[in-house]
C-alpha cells in the first residue's frame, strides 16, 4: 500500500508538539491520554469497545493509589483505512495522546505505519494479525495478539492426521486474506499435502459471485477447504454452501482462528449452515476471574447495546480488555510530563516490560506480539461447537489440556484427537477427495468407424455394468485435452450403433448432440454445412485426405499435331461425320424450303390474267 507523502504528515504532526502529554485534573491525578480507533459497527469493535471501558473502570479500582488516570478517546474507523488514518492524526493533534490503541484492520495498521514512526507514539493493536506487519519498518507498532502465520502448522497437523492429501483454501481478496497463503503453502509441503487452486473471494463479491465459485470448486475433485476470510463474508460463504450442496458428507471445511474466535457470535442460521466445519481458535484458561467478567461483560453490554442481544464475548475481547491493563500500567510506570517526541520511546518500553497474567490468560508483549499460544480445536455442531482437541507445536494434538506429551510433536503420528461430526451428520472421516456428483457425468457419445477402426473403436460391454469402452487417436485426443484442464471433468462414453448409410447415420449421431442426449460427440465426423447449422465443431486436428490420383506419362511426343491429342481418331472420325451430316441437312431443309415458296406464287398469277381477259371481253362490248 502506498505511503502518504512524509512531507504532508510532517505539516499535520507538527501540531502535536504544541502542547503537553500530560493534564492535571481536580483531583490532582496526571492525565494520560490515549486515543482508540474501532470499526464500531464491526462485531470485533462493538464487543472489543465494552471490554475495555471495562478495563479501565477494573484497573482504577484496583488500584486507588495510582496517581495517573488514563482517559480514552474512542474514534469510529467505520472500516476505512484513510478514516482510520484520519482519526490517528486528529487524536496526536487535538488530545496530544500519549498512545494510540488499534486499529482493527491490519490495512489500517500500514496505513498508520508511517504516523506512528513520525510521532513516535506507540500504535498496539489487539486485532491485527497479518503475518506482513513487521516491526522492522514500524518501530512503535506492538501485536496485542497473535500471528496469523502461528496457526498453519495447527491446520497442516489436522491435515496431515486426517490423511488428506489436497487443500483448497478459500480466503478474502485482502492484506489479511492474502498474506497467510505463502506460510500455509510451506506448511502443508511440510506435512506432504498440496493446494491444486486457490478461491479467492473479492472484498466486494456478491451472494451471484460467491455461487458461481461455489459451483466452480464443485466440479474438482478435492473436497477439503480451509476458509479464511472475516466472519460476515464467511456466513455469506457457508449460506451459499449449504444451498448449493457442499455442506453433505464427503466434504471437510476448515474455519481459522479470525473466524473460528466469533463463532459464538454469529447467527444461528449461519451456524447450522457451518455444521460439521473444524475451527481453529486461541484457547483460554478457564478462571474464576474470567466468568465473574463474562457476565458483567454480558450486562454491560446488552445495556449499551440491545439491538445486539447475540453477540457474546470473544477472544478479541480479552486482548483488548488486558491491552488496557498493560498501557495504563506504563502510563503510572513512566510518569512523564514529558512531550511525547521524547518519551514515546520509554511509554513503549514500559509496555513491553510489563507481564501478567491476564483474563486472556499469559499476556507478554516483550517480542512486540503475543507468545505462541495453544490452540483449540473445534467442531460446530448444532448452534454451537464443542471441544475435540488442543493442539501446540511443542506437543502436537490432544484431548485434554492438562495430558502432557513432551516426547512428541506434531508430525508424529497417531495424535489424539475426539471424533467429529463432519458435514452431513456423517461420522465417517471424508477421503478428502471425490468425483464430482453435484451434477451428471459429461455424456461423450462414441461409435465406431466405419473405414478407419484405428481412429476411433467403441464397444459396450455385455456385462451387466453396460459401460461403453472407446480408443483410437480420436479417443486419446479428447482425453489428454481432459488432462489439461485446471480442474477434475468427469466424463462416461456413451455408445452409439451406427446403421443405414454412412452419411444419414454421422448426420444421426451428430443430432444426438443437438437433442442433449449427449454433451459432446467425438470421431472420424466430417464437418459439413448441414451439421454446423445445429452444432458446433472443434478446429480439425487432422488433414481431410481428400486427394485426386492420375496416371503420369514419362514422355509425350511434341509435334505440330499435339493440339489432336486431346481427342482419340475415333473421336475425331465421328465428329467429322457428324459435322458433315448436319451441313446436309440444313442444305436440304434451306433447297425444300425455296420449292414450296415458288410453287405457291402460280395460281395467284393465273388469277390475275383471267380477270384482265374478262375486263377486256367487257370493254369490247361495250
Amino acid at each position: 500500500m502506498e505511503k502518504a507523502p512524509q512531507a504532508i504528515l510532517f505539516l499535520l504532526l507538527t501540531t502535536v508538539h504544541l502542547g503537553i502529554a500530560q493534564n492535571t485534573n481536580i483531583n490532582g491525578e496526571n492525565e494520560v491520554h490515549v486515543g482508540v480507533i474501532l470499526d464500531l459497527g464491526s462485531l470485533v469493535g462493538k464487543i472489543a469497545k465494552t471490554s475495555i471501558l471495562l478495563a479501565m473502570e477494573d484497573f482504577y479500582a484496583m488500584h486507588p493509589n495510582y496517581t495517573t488516570k488514563v482517559v480514552m478517546h474512542i474514534k469510529d474507523s467505520v472500516g476505512s483505512s484513510v478514516q482510520a488514518a484520519t482519526a490517528a492524526l486528529d487524536l496526536l493533534a487535538n488530545y496530544n495522546v500519549k498512545a494510540i490503541i488499534g486499529p482493527q484492520k491490519s490495512s489500517e495498521a500500514f496505513f498508520m505505519s508511517e504516523i506512528a514512526n513520525m510521532s513516535k507514539v506507540p500504535v498496539i493493536s489487539f486485532t491485527a494479525t497479518s503475518p506482513s506487519l513487521t516491526f522492522d519498518n514500524i518501530p512503535y507498532f506492538v501485536r496485542a495478539t497473535i500471528n496469523d502465520s502461528l496457526q498453519v502448522n495447527s491446520i497442516a497437523s489436522l491435515i496431515k492426521y486426517y490423511k488428506w492429501r489436497e487443500v483448497v483454501p478459500i480466503y478474502i481478496d485482502t492484506d489479511y486474506g492474502r498474506n497467510i497463503i505463502p506460510d500455509l503453502l510451506d506448511a502443508l509441503e511440510g506435512n506432504d499435502a498440496r493446494i491444486p487452486y486457490r478461491s479467492i473471494i473479492p472484498q466486494s463479491a456478491t451472494s451471484e459471485q460467491i455461487i458461481k465459485e461455489l459451483y466452480k470448486l464443485m466440479t474438482m475433485q478435492t473436497r477439503v477447504f480451509v476458509v479464511h476470510m472475516t466472519s460476515s463474508m464467511a456466513s455469506v460463504l457457508f449460506t451459499k454452501a449449504k444451498e448449493v450442496g457442499m455442506m453433505t458428507r464427503g466434504y471437510a471445511w476448515i474455519i481459522t482462528f479470525g473466524v473460528a474466535s466469533l463463532i459464538d457470535s454469529l447467527n444461528s442460521s449461519v451456524l447450522e449452515a457451518m455444521n460439521g466445519a473444524l475451527g481453529v481458535e486461541v484457547y483460554v484458561p478457564k478462571s474464576t476471574e474470567l466468568d465473574n467478567f463474562t457476565v458483567r461483560w454480558t450486562t454491560r453490554f446488552r445495556m449499551d447495546n440491545p439491538n445486539d442481544p447475540l453477540l457474546k464475548l470473544s477472544i478479541f475481547g480479552l486482548w483488548g480488555y488486558d491491552t488496557m491493563w498493560a498501557v495504563a500500567q506504563a502510563a503510572e510506570k513512566v510518569k512523564s510530563t514529558k512531550e511525547n517526541s521524547e518519551d514515546g520511546h520509554e511509554f513503549l518500553n514500559a509496555i513491553l516490560q510489563y507481564k501478567f497474567r491476564g483474563l486472556s490468560g499469559y499476556f507478554d508483549l516483550s517480542s512486540r506480539q503475543l507468545q505462541p499460544p495453544r490452540f483449540q480445536i473445534i467442531n460446530v455442531v448444532g448452534k454451537g461447537w464443542r471441544e475435540i482437541g488442543f493442539w501446540t507445536a511443542q506437543d502436537g494434538f490432544s484431548q485434554k489440556f492438562s495430558k502432557q506429551k513432551s516426547n512428541k510433536t506434531y508430525l508424529n503420528i497417531e495424535p489424539d484427537l475426539n471424533p467429529v461430526i463432519w458435514p452431513g451428520e456423517s461420522t465417517d472421516i471424508p477421503r478428502g477427495w471425490e468425483i464430482p456428483t453435484s451434477g451428471n457425468k459429461l455424456q461423450v457419445g462414441v461409435c465406431t468407424s466405419s473405414g478407419y477402426p484405428e481412429y476411433i473403436n467403441a464397444d459396450k460391454d455385455p456385462t451387466i455394468t453396460g459401460t461403453t469402452k472407446a480408443s483410437g487417436l480420436a479417443v486419446e485426443v479428447f482425453e489428454e485435452a481432459v488432462k489439461r484442464l485446471p480442474y477434475a471433468l468427469p466424463y462416461e462414453y456413451v455408445f452409439y450403433n451406427t446403421t443405414g448409410s454412412i452419411s444419414s447415420s454421422y448426420d444421426d449421431f451428430v443430432y444426438q448432440v443437438y437433442l442433449k442426449k449427449y454433451d459432446i460427440a467425438i470421431g472420424d465426423i466430417t464437418i459439413r454445412y448441414k451439421r454446423s447449422s445445429y452444432v458446433d465443431f472443434s478446429l480439425p486436428y487432422t488433414e481431410s485426405g481428400v486427394a485426386m490420383i492420375v496416371p503420369v506419362r514419362e514422355s509425350i511426343n511434341m509435334t505440330t499435331w499435339i493440339f489432336l491429342k486431346p481427342l482419340t481418331p475415333g473421336m475425331w472420325f465421328g465428329s467429322i461425320i457428324l459435322f458433315i451430316y448436319t451441313g446436309v441437312v440444313v442444305w436440304l431443309l434451306e433447297f425444300l424450303g425455296n420449292s414450296k415458296t415458288a410453287l405457291s406464287q402460280i395460281p395467284t398469277q393465273m388469277h390475275i390474267n383471267s380477270t384482265f381477259c374478262t375486263s377486256d371481253i367487257a370493254e369490247l362490248l361495250v
